[in-house]
């Protein structure tokens, strides 16, 4: 395991966070699968809380269990951990997609990139996920407070930088118009956004929700330089929870996806 994965992991502390509603006895999670070989990562906002529970609110045992937490490592609190604690959190992080994945969430995302023959999945794996803020919260991001959202986004932007740094991504590709407009604060950057009119989603009694896409490069996340132009791209529907968003829409997204990283310069 690189002893720079491990350092930035140790950075990931929780002694700041007591008042923006993460699951405190929950791993940060600074990835979704093998950010030592992948190529290109999807990006979203924070882990989903079923990453660490079940529908009952109940943490996820056994082989239903998906990352580690203060109980599986055998700790009280997080200030204990020491290397081998942060080890097993990145090992499980790295083979994420080979044990219990939120298929549910992660299947559609796969899809979109699939058309690079990249994945996450075996036999690929040079696909990763990646999420602006490496914390899971009990409240889902749309209802936390304008305060709790900005302390997170600038207590987490920095830790994406390192870990880009250590990688070897080329490409990241933004679930969503939040994940958009959040990346665009913390690199300084205004992606050049193109009206896709096969990307709209219909609606019965009100106009139809246009779709757009967004494309760009980045040199900065927080206050970390990149030690490499980043390609980024983007669209505004987030796949997973945007209402209507049909096998057509997703079809045109995978095809612009696939297209933009080989001719995009």
């Amino acid at each position: 395991m690189s002893r720079d994965f491990i350092d930035i992991v140790k950075l990931m502390s929780f002694n700041e966070l007591a008042e923006v509603d993460i699951i405190p006895w929950g791993s940060p999670i600074p990835s979704f699968g093998n950010l030592l070989t992948a190529k290109i990562a999807t990006v979203g906002l924070n882990p989903s809380n079923r990453e660490f529970v079940d529908v009952a609110g109940q943490e996820l045992n056994g082989p239903n269990r998906r990352f580690h937490t203060l109980n599986s490592l055998g700790l009280l609190e997080w200030r204990h951990a020491k290397t081998k604690h942060y080890e097993l959190i990145l090992e499980y992080c790295f083979n994420y997609f080979n044990r219990n994945p939120y298929d549910g969430w992660f299947k559609k995302l796969d899809n979109l990139i699939s058309g690079t023959s990249l994945s996450y999945y075996f036999p690929s794996g040079f696909a990763c996920h990646l999420d602006l803020i490496p914390y899971a919260t009990f409240t889902k991001w749309a209802y936390l407070s304008p305060l709790q959202q900005k302390k997170l986004l600038e207590f987490s932007s920095d830790y994406l930088g390192l870990l880009i740094n250590q990688s070897e991504i080329s490409t990241l590709v933004l679930n969503g118009q939040t994940v958009v407009s959040n990346l665009e604060k913390v690199s300084g950057c205004e992606f050049e956004k193109t009206e896709m009119s096969d990307w709209a989603l219909p609606r019965k009694t009100i106009e139809d929700v246009q779709g757009c896409s967004y494309r760009g490069y980045i040199t900065r996340i927080g206050n970390i330089s990149l030690n490499r132009s980043i390609e980024v791209l983007g669209y505004n529907h987030n796949i997973q929870s945007s209402f209507g968003v049909t096998k057509g829409v997703q079809l045109s997204i995978r095809k612009w996806i696939s297209e933009s990283i080989m001719t995009y310069s």
